[in-house]
């Protein structure tokens, strides 16, 4: 791993992560994912604030002109119970999470406990729990202002979890017997 990454047990909404999209049009495209982070994993809430506060120290220097901003337009680490977008989500109360994204030539590696590659892409959906690996890194857009990003590195599952937002697909349905297949035919 790199000095800039962090591997964050989590569950996934918005479980983007097979296909490339645009999020809103004239966007690019690209996989995404929203990691919760339950507050009580302590633990990986004080690695995540650690790197964030190593690469802003960097950044100051490097990105944004000797200055951190006051605060930021699009924080990375986000509090599920008060954000205005997420606040009224029962899916985000009592997690933090962090929106992580990756570009469409980048596609994340997705993986099971034995590091073996997923390929069916019902096993990995939002609801799921994973490991996942991030690269968080600086950014200073003219449009988009200074700020920390995570970029969607990989993705282990660890365990199934309640499907958020969604139908299962075929889930309901009942075999048909041979006279309702004829009428309908």
């Amino acid at each position: 791993m790199n000095a800039n990454e962090i591997i964050i047990p989590c569950r996934l909404s918005y479980a983007n992560v097979w296909e490339a999209r645009q999020s809103m049009e004239g966007d690019k495209m690209q996989y995404s994912c929203c990691l919760l982070i339950p507050k009580s994993d302590t633990g990986t809430l004080q690695r995540i604030k650690a790197l964030m506060a190593k690469i802003e120290s960097e950044a100051v220097t490097t990105k944004w002109g000797g200055k951190k901003p006051a605060s930021y337009a699009h924080p990375l680490l986000r509090d599920g119970d008060t954000d205005p977008n997420k606040g009224c989500d029962d899916n985000y109360a009592g997690c933090f999470f962090i929106n992580a994204k990756a570009n469409a030539d980048h596609a994340p590696k997705i993986i099971d406990a034995q590091c073996n590659p997923i390929m069916d892409r019902d096993e990995v959906y939002s609801g799921c729990y994973a490991n996942v690996k991030v690269s968080i890194f600086a950014y200073n857009n003219p449009k988009g202002g200074k700020g920390l990003a995570a970029g969607l590195v990989a993705i282990q599952k660890t365990k199934d979890g309640e499907r958020l937002g969604g139908d299962t697909g075929t889930e309901g349905f009942e075999v048909l017997s041979t006279d309702v297949e004829a009428m309908l035919g």
